[in-house]
């Protein structure tokens, strides 16, 4: 059975009725608008990508916050979207935003369940890296989320490591520096 993919309306309206704050919610879509310039200025360069996906994934990024702002919410969140009989592409970029993924072995350390939360669609790539660049409703530069990932975990743990990569491979998709105003 195929699951449902919803459009932009009813992603705000899953929001709203699972209980995120306007915060949350106004996070969410400032992640949207900025996941969808990036995955338009990526097809622009011929590569195939579904903004659509992009938008709808972004928005739903953090639904799990409704419940915990744990590191769980990324679970939490795919849960709920299961709930809603979301498609599994929207459940993957739920999951897999955090950071810049865990490997099954890192998730286990954290407590989550052990399987890999790499971003591996190009659609999860975008969303996970679109969130790193927004700070409250805030787009910040590249290089001050790079500066929060070093100061909490360090310039060489594989967080970072893994950020900095998802950086370079947006950037070389775009084949443009994208500079934020």
């Amino acid at each position: 059975m195929d699951r449902r993919f919803p459009h932009k309306e009813e992603a705000l309206k899953i929001l709203h009725e699972s209980g995120c704050t306007k915060d949350v919610i106004r996070h969410c879509i400032t992640v949207s608008k900025l996941a969808v310039e990036i995955a338009k200025a990526i097809r622009e360069r011929g590569v195939n990508v579904n903004v659509e996906l992009v938008e709808v994934g972004a928005l739903l990024h953090d639904v799990g916050r409704s419940r915990t702002h744990s590191i769980r919410h990324a679970i939490v969140g795919a849960e709920l979207a299961k709930s809603y009989g979301l498609s599994n592409s929207i459940v993957s970029i739920i999951e897999r935003h955090m950071g810049g993924g865990f490997t099954a072995e890192e998730a286990k350390k954290l407590g989550l369940p052990s399987k890999s939360y790499l971003p591996e669609a190009l659609e999860e790539k975008i969303v996970c890296y679109a969130d790193k660049l927004v700070k409250g409703v805030k787009v910040i530069p590249f290089e001050r989320a790079l500066e929060e990932f070093n100061r909490k975990l360090g310039d060489d743990h594989p967080a970072t490591l893994r950020v900095k990569a998802l950086h370079e491979e947006i950037l070389s998709l775009m084949r443009r520096s994208y500079e934020v105003a």
